[in-house]
């Protein structure tokens, strides 16, 4: 397994230090506070180890981001066990630091059943093949990225992402606030169905945020523009593997009153609906 996603796997590991209480960590990135994919991800993670049915896995989750996190200081994962029924299982996540709450989520789990389906189509959109890949836009853009982020673009990831309508995020000109974006592990993942949701869940936060602004032309390079996931919530609706292609469907019908809110469908490579998202930030321009 490339080292990059054995990362990403190690980092989702979490340390039990006694009954409903994990403890995680964040990588030495550089990074101001804490990504919030890494603490949706750990959540979720501490939250299935105290579900003990195996055949329960996650079918949504709702979350809010309380403080920044402190990438320089473990974060404790409170778990308690709400309620364990016949069909679904309720679990509720604290996530600590400095005794003060940062990270609050709701998971449910179900056990495994068939019944009615439908889904909607996936969007006709270029193969992966043919889009570019996160390095390579990278790579395009290089001049416009302010030295003190070079460092982190240059790094490789444990998700390799692949837009099919890139935009040049450290100079960005107004688009349409909508965009599809191939996504999947750079290795093999184990088949555990709760690690792949983890860690679906981990990648969800990494570009949702963006289509709000897509239309404001703002970006990263911008000093005066301050950014910030308030809350998340996911809803998985079959298994999937994340080391095949996933399409990532985003779109922001409305941002106003400094929040940017956007949606997110995600489907597998045979045009299966796999999961949908829906995340509101903090998009605030100061003077």
């Amino acid at each position: 397994m490339k080292q990059e996603l054995q990362d990403l796997l190690d980092l989702l590991d979490l340390e039990q230090i006694e009954v409903n209480l994990f403890r995680g960590v964040s990588p030495d990135e550089g990074w101001q506070r804490v990504y919030g994919g890494q603490v949706l991800g750990q959540a979720l993670v501490a939250a299935s180890r105290t579900v003990e049915d195996e055949t329960r896995n996650a079918h949504s989750l709702h979350g809010y981001f309380l403080r920044p996190g402190d990438t320089t200081i473990p974060i404790l994962y409170k778990v308690d066990r709400i309620r364990d029924g016949r069909s679904f299982t309720t679990r509720r996540v604290i996530a600590i630091q400095r005794g003060h709450a940062i990270f609050s989520m709701s998971v449910s789990f179900q056990v495994t059943e068939t019944g009615l389906e439908h889904h909607f189509d996936a969007p006709v959109v270029p193969a992966p093949a043919d889009c570019i890949s996160e390095r390579d836009l990278h790579k395009k853009y290089a001049s416009d990225i302010p030295e003190e982020f070079k460092g982190r673009t240059e790094r490789p990831r444990p998700i390799e992402m692949r837009f099919v309508e890139p935009i040049n995020e450290y100079n960005p000109v107004p688009a349409k606030p909508e965009q599809h974006v191939w996504i999947k592990t750079i290795d093999a993942m184990p088949e555990d169905i709760r690690l792949n949701q983890c860690v679906l869940a981990y990648a969800s936060d990494m570009t949702l945020i963006d289509t709000s602004y897509r239309p404001h032309a703002l970006g990263w390079g911008n000093a005066n523009f301050q950014v910030a996931s308030l809350d998340h919530a996911m809803w998985f609706h079959k298994p999937f593997r994340t080391d095949e292609w996933m399409l990532y469907q985003q779109d922001s019908p409305f941002s106003g009153g400094a929040r940017g809110f956007s949606r997110g469908t995600i489907f597998d490579a045979s045009g299966d609906l796999v999961a949908s998202v829906a995340q509101e930030g903090l998009i605030r321009l100061h003077p």
